[in-house]
């Protein structure tokens, strides 16, 4: 598939900052990955939503081609990145569409920059928490999500592996760009992530610092909540709370919501079904919901 999309450099705040760029007209939509991602996410979304909008995409610090300082991984740097992206744009009431903790960082930024946004978009994220109604310790936290050690790995290997564990929902080659992208090749041929596992874990720890539903009631733009589902989704832990129970929260708190179940659908939804993805968005344009 011929990539649509220009690849771009930006300073922000004195970094280097990679986005992808696929033009279009109409009102600015920024795109953000999710965490250990990077832009290419949404390369297969993107180019459907480009008669509607002006599409960009960034790699978020850290992240991708961006620069990888060893600090500034809390929310108020991550969406000081974003607000500065915008100025760089000259994007005026954009919309910002996340994915997973994309979502949360679109989630802050619209709190503390409520007149800067039309409108937020949450794809399987924004409500995202490590406690997750337990209230569970960072110690707890850091052994349940610290990222596995893919060190010993070629990146052939790691191709592999993904597609035998991951990629059975989404056999598509554009997984495998977004793969490629979050990884750097060594001289002996084995891979790091292009996000350290310090950097990562310091993320984890903005998000187990904050809790989504105190934000919610002070976004003032509407905001369209797609959370994924499966029939055949995993029990959940004795204490912890449900995806539907999350995403009924939000409802009650946000003052202008929409949600769009994104059914047999899972969290990297993007790559799966980025049809589904890009309709749902569409149609809430088209229907007006971004309108003041």
């Amino acid at each position: 598939m011929k990539d649509l999309a220009t690849n771009r450099q930006v300073e922000l705040n004195g970094l280097s900052f990679h986005y992808r760029d696929w033009g279009g007209t109409g009102q600015a939509l920024v795109l953000l990955h999710g965490l250990a991602s990077n832009s290419h996410i949404w390369d297969l979304v993107a180019p459907a939503l480009t008669d509607r909008f002006s599409v960009t995409a960034l790699d978020q610090r850290g992240h991708g081609e961006s620069a990888k300082p060893d600090d500034g991984y809390d929310f108020d740097s991550i969406c000081g990145d974003l607000a500065a992206f915008l100025d760089q744009l000259g994007a005026s009431k954009p919309i910002i569409m996340g994915h997973s903790w994309g979502a949360n960082v679109a989630l802050e930024l619209g709190a503390s920059h409520p007149d800067a946004v039309a409108g937020l978009v949450f794809v399987d994220g924004g409500f995202i928490s490590p406690r997750n109604g337990s209230n569970a310790s960072w110690d707890e936290v850091w052994e349940r999500m610290a990222p596995p050690d893919l060190t010993s790995f070629t990146m052939d290997e790691l191709v592999e592996r993904a597609r035998e564990m991951r990629w059975v929902n989404m056999a598509r080659p554009e997984a495998e760009t977004v793969l490629r992208n979050s990884f750097d090749t060594q001289p002996d041929g084995t891979i790091r992530p292009r996000l350290s596992r310090n950097n990562h874990m310091k993320i984890v720890h903005a998000l187990w610092d904050r809790i989504p539903g105190d934000l919610f009631a002070s976004i003032q733009a509407p905001v369209l909540v797609m959370p994924t589902r499966r029939g055949n989704e995993e029990p959940r832990q004795t204490g912890s709370i449900s995806k539907e129970e999350r995403v009924a929260q939000a409802e009650s708190l946000l003052p202008r919501v929409r949600t769009v179940w994104l059914e047999d659908s899972i969290h990297d939804v993007p790559l799966q079904h980025p049809e589904l993805v890009a309709n749902t968005l569409l149609k809430a344009h088209d229907d007006g919901f971004f309108s003041p």
